[in-house]
């Protein structure tokens, strides 16, 4: 037997959550802790107590809400993702895993299914890390990943503390940041935000793992000097290095494996004037792969090609290590339970690995954890043009709320 969400409402309830925080093109600007963020915390709670699912908040943030199964000893099982975005990123990206979710329960209400474990159906607190790092923050700390001190003094860009954020939205609640008892599984939905099923042409995807990364900052020292004054022999250009290393680390995956890739996304200069030989340079590096002996030796490869780059050019460097995910494996039985709905409903699955992290990163350390992944249209994400049609939105949503259920009803 197979059940079948409602897509109209899908729909609807994906466009509600898109108009919290909603930019003008198209997308959605709902930064954690925000007070858009705030809104659709409050428009989550209230679709919950309207299914009719307990609430609870715990001490970061992280929302739970819950349907309870017919045995009172059975380990619940675990659904949802988030609800926060990154600045002018798109409308799918997390939201449409909690509104799946939500929809979940919402059929086994409509169609009058008691199931044997109890669901609950989360909103983690700050997975995209772009306001507050690291990302994946709320999950981490739920997980023991994260001390919930340190992270409460992080502070944004602007020097605001991430606790009086937390308190000032009103949820910084009672419950403590862990799990409450032991779960069974956990499944999220989540846009692939890459174009590996939409080129093979699959209906859906089966993640059986998610790559680890490592992230750093690196920081370039030389000496500002006038530029029309300073001979060429005489510079110390902090950023003439931090070109080698950028150039470097762009090949470097091409010596590593595969699937390896290597990403400086950030990178700022001072004094940043046009007649002024750079003095400081700093830039973030983003490296991952699915083997964790390749990652650790991508990273030193890192660090090598950095020290080669100051040497050549006369300038200090340093790097400071920011993020460590390890790699992750999914757990058999609700991979297989993802595969089992795929084959059910007749779509077209593709087994893969996620190139992005994900909360159940964290949340595959507390229990068995599966994902989902819905077709994303040109591999797009972190931005408004990120796209996932309807039809696709309601095939991966189907799909997530039959091996929910096989998850739910059985009794080992």
């Amino acid at each position: 037997m197979t059940i079948d969400i409602d897509r109209d409402r899908l729909v609807e309830t994906m466009e509600e959550q898109a108009a919290i925080g909603g930019t003008a093109g198209g997308g959605l600007d709902r930064l954690t802790l925000s007070d858009a963020d705030r809104e659709a915390r409050d428009w989550f709670v209230d679709c919950a107590a309207d299914a009719g699912l307990d609430v609870r908040v715990d001490a970061f943030g992280n929302t739970f809400a819950r349907r309870e199964g017919t045995d009172p000893d059975a380990e619940p099982v675990l659904v949802g993702s988030h609800l926060d975005s990154q600045p002018y990123g798109g409308i799918y990206d997390g939201a449409l895993g909690v509104v799946a979710a939500l929809e979940f329960v919402r059929t086994l209400n409509d169609r009058g299914i008691e199931t044997r474990r109890p669901v609950e159906v989360v909103n983690w607190t700050n997975e995209e890390g772009s306001r507050f790092q690291p990302a994946m923050q709320g999950s981490g700390v739920w997980a023991g990943a994260h001390d919930i001190e340190t992270e409460y003094e992080k502070t944004d860009a602007d020097g605001v503390r991430l606790l009086d954020e937390l308190e000032r939205i009103g949820y910084r609640g009672s419950e403590p940041a862990e799990p409450r008892e032991p779960y069974h599984a956990y499944l999220e939905l989540h846009p692939e935000q890459g174009p590996r099923l939409e080129e093979t042409g699959a209906d859906v995807g089966i993640v059986t793992g998610i790559v680890g990364l490592r992230w750093a900052e690196v920081t370039f020292e030389g000496q500002a000097n006038h530029s029309g004054t300073t001979p060429m022999h005489y510079r110390d250009d902090a950023l003439v290095a931090a070109a080698d290393a950028v150039t470097a680390l762009r090949r470097l995956p091409g010596t590593l494996g595969e699937a390896s890739v290597a990403t400086v996304g950030s990178l700022t200069v001072e004094p940043n004037s046009v007649n002024i030989v750079p003095e400081t340079v700093r830039f973030t590096t983003d490296v991952r792969d699915p083997d964790e002996a390749t990652l650790d030796r991508g990273v030193e490869r890192m660090e090598a090609e950095v020290a080669a780059a100051a040497e050549r050019e006369g300038v200090d460097y340093g790097v400071e290590h920011t993020m460590r995910a390890s790699s992750v494996d999914f757990a058999d039985r609700p991979v297989e339970a993802v595969a089992d709905a795929v084959d059910a409903l007749g779509y077209d699955g593709r087994r893969l690995v996620s190139g992005a992290g994900h909360d159940a990163t964290h949340a595959a350390a507390v229990c068995d954890t599966a994902m989902v992944f819905a077709v994303s249209e040109d591999g797009k994400s972190h931005t408004e043009d990120e796209f996932t049609s309807w039809p696709d939105c309601y095939r991966s949503a189907t799909v997530l709320a039959n091996a929910a259920l096989d998850l739910a009803e059985r009794a080992d």
